[in-house]
């Protein structure tokens, strides 16, 4: 149930960054197919935001959202590494803004 949830929240709340439906057309019978509304049919064809930048389907944000990696560094002729994180791309950061959370800089 739990991870029920937690899809359903971040869908909802990437819903900006992929082609979901965010105001759905109310429909009398619930057997009859889905339509899309006009506003989700121009995101849709359109392809990009305002901004230029690309939606993406809820598992492309997810998998687009996994290649923001962090690498331990070291130093040359030392034992020392330092913990770096790559620069995330306009996507990852709105991502993540949506959400309300940071981008976490250190695993716990």
């Amino acid at each position: 149930m739990l991870g029920c949830y937690l899809t359903w929240h971040l869908r909802r709340a990437s819903a900006p960054l992929t082609f979901t439906d965010k105001d759905p057309p109310a429909q009398d019978n619930p057997a009859t197919p889905a339509r899309r509304s006009a506003r989700a049919q121009a995101k849709a064809s359109g392809q990009h935001d305002p901004a230029g930048q690309p939606y993406h389907s809820f598992r492309g944000l997810l998998e687009h959202l996994a290649t923001l990696t962090r690498k331990q560094v070291p130093f040359a002729g030392t034992r020392a590494t330092v913990p770096v994180l790559a620069e995330p791309t306009s996507a990852q950061r709105e991502a993540f803004d949506l959400i309300g959370v940071p981008i976490p800089l250190t695993v716990r």
